[in-house]
Parts: structure tokens; C-alpha cells; sequence
């Protein structure tokens, strides 16, 4: 093990318990509101809230403290009617009342209000992320092949109990422990990512966790380093909506590297 390396993870590992416990992190998330296009309340919250085509919309009074936050928008409180748009435009909004991060997103075609309260339970008891000791024999060489197909997609369980397509752009192939491997793989921008489980999961690890390699060079080269598998956003609050693995992503032995569990107090 290189100090290098080891240094690197450590520092990868305490960045990732700081933006998770940070004021408006994931153990801060209290609610996904799913909207429907009447206006209605929001549980905790001021105002009328609604979906449209074009993003989320409240209709407030300058008294209830609602402020959007966006490049082109006016100072002060919503005092009317406001059109929020969600993550998945370029331009997307969010707004704040009072201490809570209100964030508008889009799943699938349908909206939602998602509630980021500093003084959320889980963020208030958390102790940390439980992880294996680094070991540099689980990061290992691996080669990526995309589908001959572009925009495929897998249809798998989630997290909230729905089934949801979970979009694949191909494979890697590796060896690890022994064992000669491949797991299905998307993009996010240049680098890939999955979601995998194995004998660990459920047991000593959370039921499943996430991955992320760098960026393919022009022969499917990268590095797969399960140091740095770690916890999906759901393992820290129940709202999230997390896809499981999908089929061929169960390795079968124990992946003993990478984030295990969230700590409470």
C-alpha cells in the first residue's frame, strides 16, 4: 500500500462524511413530495404547490418566507405565483424558507418537492460511515466495452418500491479476488458508474452499494477500485429513490473493501 493511496482514500472517505452531514446533505433529506397538477400542501410547509409541463409551481404570500434561488431571479420573497424548474433542466431552481432547502425534481415525467432540514433526526445522530480499512489488491484493472446499441436501459426494483428503467451503456470486465468478472455499467458525463451487491451486502454492508470508475481511455482502460464503493443516497434517508443492482450485478463472494454503514449516535 502506497501512502499515496492510502492518503488519497482517507481524504476521498472524509470528503464524502462531510457532504453527507453538510447543512443540506443527504442525512438532511425529511420528504420527496410527489405533486399533483391541483395545487395543494405541502406537509410543513406555506403556500400551494403544484405540477405543471413546464416545472413546479407555489403560489405564496410575501409573509411565508419562500425565496427562489436562480440566476434570473428577483430579490425577496415569492409574493404570488412562482414556477420553479426541476434538476433535470439546465436552469433548474431552488428556493428556501427558513432553514429548509426546497428542491424541485423531475423523475420519469413526474415532479416532486424534495425538504433538506438542518435539524433533520438522521443528520442530528450521525456518526459516521463505517468502512473497510484501505487495501490496494481491490483496486484493479478493468476494460470497458459499450453496447453496440446506444440509450439501453434495464427496468429494476427501487429503493421506494417501485420498478424503474435504469439506464446502461455497456460492461467491465475484470479480475478481482480470483474471480473474473463483469458488471453492467452507465455513464455520468465521462466516468461510469453502477450499482452492485454482494455476499456482503445485507450482512456487513449496506443491501447495496454504488460505484464510480474514471473515464475509459480509446482502448475501454480504467480502474475499478471497490476502496471506494460506498453507500447510496437512500442508506442515509428514506426518501431517496435509489435503483437496485441490476441482473449479472450480484457478485457472488465478499467485495471486503469500500463503505459499509451509516453510524448514529
Amino acid at each position: 500500500m502506497t501512502a499515496t493511496a492510502a492518503e488519497d482514500w482517507k481524504h476521498w472517505s472524509d470528503g464524502r462524511a462531510a457532504s453527507v452531514s453538510a447543512p443540506h446533505g443527504q442525512l438532511a433529506l425529511t420528504g420527496t413530495h410527489w405533486l399533483a397538477p391541483e395545487p395543494a400542501e405541502v406537509p410543513g410547509l406555506p403556500g400551494l404547490w403544484w405540477a405543471d409541463p413546464e416545472g413546479v409551481r407555489v403560489r405564496a404570500a410575501a409573509a411565508d418566507g419562500i425565496t427562489v434561488d436562480g440566476a434570473d431571479r428577483a430579490d425577496g420573497p415569492v409574493d404570488g405565483e412562482v414556477l420553479l424548474r426541476p434538476d433535470t433542466d439546465p436552469a433548474a431552481d431552488t428556493a428556501t424558507q427558513g432553514e429548509l432547502l426546497l428542491v424541485p425534481i423531475e423523475r420519469e415525467g413526474e415532479l416532486a418537492l424534495r425538504v433538506f432540514d438542518p435539524a433533520a433526526p438522521r443528520r442530528v445522530g450521525f456518526a459516521g460511515i463505517s468502512a473497510y480499512p484501505y487495501a490496494p489488491e481491490w483496486a484493479v484493472p478493468a476494460v470497458y466495452t459499450p453496447f453496440e446499441e446506444e440509450g439501453q436501459s434495464v427496468v429494476v426494483p427501487n429503493a421506494d418500491g417501485k420498478d424503474r428503467p435504469l439506464a446502461v451503456t455497456g460492461r467491465i470486465e475484470f479480475t478481482v479476488a480470483g474471480e473474473h468478472r463483469t458488471l453492467t455499467v452507465g455513464r455520468s458525463g465521462q466516468r461510469l458508474t453502477g450499482v452492485i451487491a454482494d455476499a456482503t451486502s445485507g450482512v456487513d454492508t449496506y443491501r447495496f452499494r454504488f460505484i464510480t470508475l474514471p473515464a475509459p481511455d480509446a482502448d475501454g482502460r480504467t480502474v475499478l477500485d471497490l476502496n471506494r464503493a460506498y453507500l447510496p443516497p437512500c442508506a442515509f434517508a428514506d426518501h431517496f429513490i435509489c435503483p437496485f443492482p441490476p441482473p449479472g450485478n450480484r457478485l457472488d463472494f465478499a467485495v471486503e473493501a469500500g463503505e459499509k454503514q451509516v453510524l448514529t449516535r
